[in-house]
This record gives C-alpha cells, structure tokens and sequence, in this order.
C-alpha cells in the first residue's frame, strides 16, 4: 500500500500532541492567574466596578472557551488521517466557532445593559 503525500509520520504526530497538550496546560495556567486577579477585585464597592468585574470575568470565561475549542480543534488536526478530514474538521470548527461567538457578543451585549441602568 503506497503512502499518502499528505501522512504524517507518527514521530511528527507525537510531537504535535505533546506541543497541543503543553499549550493547553500553560494556558490553563494563565487562565488561573487571570481568575485571581480578577477575583482580587472582590473589595470593589461601587456598582460600576462591580459591573466591571463581571464583564471581566465573563470575558476571561469566554477567551477559555474559545482557547480550548481551537485546542480542541489542534488535538483532532494531529489525529487527521487525510487533508480532507483535516479541511472538514476546519470546516466545522469554523461554523461551531462563529455560532459561539455570536452567543457570547450578544450575552456581552446583555451585561453592558445591565450595568448601564441606574
């Protein structure tokens, strides 16, 4: 049986899941130290800075969704066995992708509304 031009040896393969997990692991670890921070933000008094925070944290929970959804999208790439499933994979990360970040526009668009009432 002759090798696809487009097979990736397994040794490339194991580095290419090493280098996704690696990432995965130092992002959770940025995602952590942002939570912190913003947690330290807890002593807040006035409404604004409240509503501050809750954007904030909102959006660091949206940013950790959508860092490991392309995580997720890197760890089935290395799986791939043909460009074709690599290109239907892209296909449907871009779709589920573009439906998330509708979701969480307009969920920014709702806290923004409430903090601007009195």
């Amino acid at each position: 049986m002759a090798k696809s031009p487009f097979e990736v040896p397994n040794e490339m393969r194991d580095f290419a899941e090493r280098s996704v997990d690696q990432a995965r692991k130092a992002f959770e670890g940025f995602v952590a130290v942002a939570q912190k921070t913003a947690g330290a933000m807890e002593g807040a008094t006035t409404s604004a800075q409240t509503s501050a925070k809750s954007v904030t944290l909102q959006m660091l929970g949206f940013a950790e969704q959508n860092v490991n959804a392309a995580f997720d999208l890197a760890e089935r790439l290395v799986q791939a066995k043909d460009a074709q499933e690599a290109f239907a994979l892209q296909a449907a990360f871009i779709q589920k992708q573009f439906e998330a970040l509708k979701s969480q526009a307009a969920a920014l668009s709702g806290v923004r509304k409430e903090s601007e009432k009195p």
